[in-house]
Parts: structure tokens; sequence; C-alpha cells
């Protein structure tokens, strides 16, 4: 199967900024004759009832989606399936920094602040099982490359820093780069269309993937719905979800992109990706 998807975290409801994400995913998938399906991230923060108001929107404002909506909570089994894989490799590693050791850590030169240093990467196994007894241990990736360079059909070629990143926290919980890849991988989503404030993810994504057999999906980072401020829209910015906004809401959207068109359907004639706007889209509420 070829596929796009949207994957909603069920944190709460969806606002307009979005729904602009979810329509441009449904139209870069279905203009180039892929199924659209739905997954519901909800590894973490779950609000109870957000899931069905969240499917409940994407509806009200034209999308339809093929097959079962997939949900991260019930795949643990891959996730734990990829993890052995890469262990069996020797690509796993604990370990026991917290954030602000990381933070406050020396880390290599060029690389981001926040970048992991590797203090656990090479650690013995006297001094990992005497750390066990401070704290539990989280599963990094051991990394042999500094870089990976993704295609995004937006950004063009796009070069970024691969860290020793987190596989599994400290806590248990699977993390969101291991989930991403692997769910992509096996629901056959070859196309990634999303916010661009995850461009920078995409070269971890892409190499994990390379790592566990997978070709990578092609990208689309589209711009963010930012507020008056120039900060990423949400719920405190005022009258942003479709139960606020009403039946104006799919007007706006289509109105912020440059299109025409009363439905995804009559979108779907004209869309090309190319024409995706490249700045954000700084949303006013209407008075």
């Amino acid at each position: 199967m070829s596929a796009g998807r949207f994957a909603p975290s069920p944190s709460g409801d969806l606002h307009i900024g979005n729904l602009r994400t979810a329509l441009l995913a449904w139209l870069c998938a279905r203009r180039t004759g892929r199924d659209f399906v739905i997954r519901v991230e909800d590894l973490d923060r779950v609000r109870e009832g957000a899931e069905t108001r969240q499917l409940a929107d994407l509806a009200a404002i034209g999308l339809d989606w093929d097959g079962p909506v997939v949900r991260q909570s019930e795949r643990a089994r891959f996730y734990d399936a990829a993890l052995a894989s890469l262990a069996g490799r020797g690509l796993v590693f604990e370990c026991f920094c917290t954030r602000r050791e990381i933070l406050e850590a020396p880390s290599a030169p060029h690389a981001p602040p926040g970048s992991y240093p590797g203090t656990c990467r090479d650690l013995t196994e006297a001094e990992r099982e005497a750390r066990r007894q401070d704290r539990p241990a989280a599963l990094r990736l051991r990394s042999d490359v500094a870089t990976f360079t993704v295609q995004d059909a937006l950004h063009g070629t796009y070069e970024g820093v691969v860290d020793d990143f987190v596989l599994r926290r400290g806590d248990g919980a699977v993390a969101y780069n291991l989930a991403v890849v692997v769910d992509d991988a096996q629901q056959g989503i070859d196309q990634v269309v999303r916010g661009d404030d995850l461009l920078s993810s995409a070269p971890r994504q892409a190499y994990l993937a390379s790592l566990l057999g997978s070709t990578p999906p092609s990208y689309v980072h589209v711009p963010l719905a930012l507020n008056t401020e120039g900060k990423r829209l949400a719920k405190r910015d005022g009258a942003v979800t479709l139960a606020e906004l009403g039946p104006q809401t799919f007007g706006l959207i289509v109105a912020s992109l440059g299109m025409h068109g009363s439905s995804p359907r009559e979108l779907l004639e004209t869309f090309e990706i190319e024409q995706i706007p490249r700045d954000p889209w700084i949303f006013v509420p209407p008075a």
C-alpha cells in the first residue's frame, strides 16, 4: 500500500491550524493517488473524548480516510520488536542522564543545544549496573552518523543532525521517533505531510527507517498557523476550533491557501503540491 496520513495526538481539540495541515495531507495523498489513513498518536497526553471530537471535526470539513483508525497504544509489540532488532545488532545503549545534565554538558561543535553529548555511550557494565541503582535507564540509538539528508517537496534538500536520540524513555514509554518510524513502515506510509516544526526530526526518523530496513518516506513539511505574535497557534488565542468558528472554518482554511472551492473534492481538481504557501499563516480569529 502507498499512503499518506494525518496523525493527531488526542490531547485536546484540533485547532484551525491542525485542520489546515490535515486538509493538506489529504490533498497531497489523494492528488498523488495514495490512500489516506488516520493514526491516533495516543502514547502520551490523552484527554478523554478528544479522539472522538477530532475524528468528527475531520469528517465535518469533508475529509475521509481509508481503513480503520490505528492507535499507537495498541501497537506496543511492534515497537518492542523493533527495539529488540536494533539491540541485537548493538545499536542500543542505556542512558541514565537527566534532561538537565544533557543541557548542561558540553556538546559537540556545531551541534544544536540539547543534542546528546554521548555521556553514557561507552559505560562499562559495572558502571551501568551502579547507575541502575539510582534511576531507570532510557534506551538510546547508537548512531554511526552525525547528519542525515532528506528530500522535502517544499524545502528541498535538508541535512539535519542525528545524535544518539531516545528510543524508549526511562519510564518505559516508547519515544515518538521510534513509534512513528515503525508505524509509517507498517502502514505503507511513503508520504509524510506535517507541520514544518517537525522538519528537524525528519533526518533522525529517515536514518532510523534505513536501519530498520525501510525506505524513508517523501516529506512535505508545511508552514504552521501562527497567532498575531508570531507564535504557534493555541486555544488560548481565542476562537480557533471548529466548534468555536463554525461553518466558516473551511472557508478560512481555503482562503489561507489561496485556493477556491467549497469542499476538499473541489479543491482536489486544481491542487498541486508546489502551490502550497511557503510562509506561515498568521491567523486572526474573526470578531
